[in-house]
Formats: structure tokens, sequence, C-alpha cells
């Protein structure tokens, strides 16, 4: 699993839309695409954000939910937080030079 999230943080768009989550939580396809071309000047289609969103979601970086006909989605940290523990987690205090 965390050779996915790698592989998913490797693209500069799908880190900008994790940066647009971190913002603000809950966002449908459509903000998230308005919030590309606004802050970032990209314009991307909605079928390449969806795809972008897919391989976040299969790194568990996103999770989605639906409410009626609207999609949502939302940033999991927990992928990250594993990888940061697994490196900068607590030290062995009898190993501490």
């Amino acid at each position: 699993m965390t050779e996915d999230v790698f592989k998913a943080l490797a693209d500069p768009n799908r880190r900008r839309i994790l940066d647009g989550l971190a913002e603000r939580n809950g966002q449908s396809l459509f903000e998230i695409c308005a919030r590309l071309t606004t802050r970032h000047g990209l314009a991307l289609s909605r079928q390449a954000v969806s795809q972008h969103l897919a391989v976040l979601e299969a790194a568990g970086l996103v999770t989605t939910r639906r409410e009626g006909r609207y999609k949502f989605h939302d940033l999991n940290t927990e992928p990250l937080e594993h990888i940061v523990t697994r490196w900068l987690g607590p030290k062995d205090p009898e190993n501490t030079p």
C-alpha cells in the first residue's frame, strides 16, 4: 500500500488536489475542477480529474461518500501518517546516542 501512496503523490496535479482537500474537505468533482482552474490555472477535463481522484482513492488518500446524486471527496491522512511514523516515529531510548 505504501508504494501506491508514493505513486499517487508523484504527480503534481494529484498533490494539488490533495492540497485543495486539505484546505476544505467534502468537495464534489465540479468544485475540485473549479479550484484547480482558479487557483492553479489548470484546465484539466473533468474526466482527467476523475482519473486522478481514482488513483488517490486507490492509494487510500481520498475517501468518497455519496449524498443523493452527488459524490463528495475527503482527504484521508492515515496513509501519510503511517509513512511519517515509519521513518520519523518515536526513537528507541535505549539506542539513542
